[in-house]
């Protein structure tokens, strides 16, 4: 008797990470973010315990597709790229 054997299926390849000057503007538009980004909202839809917990999880979210859409040319000033 033939055994089949059936493969895996193959796994989404991983990102690679960005460059070190995309990565240097994400870090700069995240700290600039926590001072002038968007503030806790109080209410029904705001505020609470998991707001102030997990509020820097959603700038650094910002910051990154931030920095993937703009380029503040920290690559080109510092000769990272």
């Amino acid at each position: 008797m033939h055994v089949n054997h059936v493969q895996p299926p193959l796994s989404p390849p991983l990102k690679s990470p960005p460059p070190a000057a995309e990565r240097l503007e994400q870090a700069f538009l995240e700290e600039m973010l926590k001072y002038c980004g968007p503030k806790p909202e109080n209410g029904a839809f705001g505020g609470g315990i998991g707001e102030d917990q997990f509020g820097s999880f959603l700038t650094q979210e910002y910051a990154a597709v931030m920095a993937a859409q703009i380029d503040l040319g920290f690559g080109k000033r510092m000769d990272l790229q």
